[in-house]
């Protein structure tokens, strides 16, 4: 049996980086912070006592560098759980696949995956500027169902959504998976904990309509007041359901923490938040 991953299932550089985040296995530390925005993946290597690798293709920049005698590497991903397809599927494949003869190793490599991001509370108790961490998240976008996820999917909680949010079958089906626990108790201990809803976009679903009309403008209302085995949705952005969804399935440790920036609920936002998003990036890193 031919064990090998085929080029054109694992593409690499011309040089044999990995195709995407152009990166070699030893330019990626155990410790991965994972942000959407590439400009933040600066601020936090700013914060960092060295800095060792700093790569880039499109919107995908690494730097990779040491902060306390810890070594981490800072991913920008971009928006969306289809990047996060990507971009966890190639950290996983330089932890854990020989890139010279494309098959997987022996020994898995565990990463430390925490997501630090902004989202929009769906809560009026949450206030903009509150630290959050997801104990779950569950994805409204279906990117999982393409995956063998085997028992990792919380079957339950998705059928108490979908049966309180009547959701409709043209809809793709959710998901839901939970963090590490080892790292929301390490990281997440003193933050605001709840399931975050990831959306496969910012306007029409997440509910908000400019111009094109909402299919279902009572999604949201329903989302909000979803409730499970003393769980309650707290927020909604783009990214946490795949993180851990993916996360849990290749054997890794997710995490998302976020700085709410807005209130979906009572229309607040916090147009500064620079002070707030840099106290958040420095707990993370001193809880790695």
């Amino acid at each position: 049996m031919n064990n090998q991953i085929a080029a054109s299932e694992l593409p690499l550089q011309s040089d044999g980086a990995i195709y995407h985040l152009n990166l070699h296995p030893e330019e990626l530390a155990d410790n991965v912070i994972l942000v959407g925005d590439p400009g933040r993946v600066s601020m936090i290597s700013g914060m960092l006592d060295t800095v060792e690798v700093r790569k880039q293709n499109r919107e995908l920049i690494t730097h990779t560098g040491t902060y306390k005698g810890k070594r981490i590497s800072v991913v920008s991903t971009g928006m969306g759980t289809d990047n996060i397809d990507i971009v966890l599927t190639e950290l996983d494949a330089l932890a854990n696949v020989d890139l010279a003869t494309r098959t997987v190793r022996s020994e898995h490599r565990t990463l430390n995956l925490v997501r630090i991001g902004t989202s929009g509370a769906l809560r009026s108790d949450l206030e903009c500027g509150t630290f959050l961490a997801s104990a779950y998240g569950l994805g409204i976008d279906g990117m999982l169902r393409y995956y063998d996820t085997g028992d990792i999917v919380r079957e339950d909680v998705v059928d108490a959504f979908v049966r309180h949010t009547e959701w409709s079958p043209s809809l793709p089906t959710p998901y839901c998976t939970p963090a590490s626990r080892e790292l929301l108790d390490r990281i997440g201990h003193d933050m605001r904990q709840g399931i975050t809803v990831s959306a496969p976009g910012f306007f029409g679903p997440q509910g908000r309509q400019v111009r094109a009309r909402l299919r279902y403008p009572e999604l949201n209302g329903k989302i909000e007041t979803f409730e499970y085995l003393g769980n309650v949705i707290t927020n909604m952005e783009m990214e946490c359901s795949a993180i851990y969804g993916l996360g849990n399935l290749l054997g890794h440790r997710p995490l998302t923490v976020c700085l709410l920036i807005a209130n979906r609920v009572t229309g607040k936002f916090l147009d500064s938040y620079h002070d707030r998003m840099e106290a958040l990036c420095h707990t993370v890193l001193e809880r790695m």
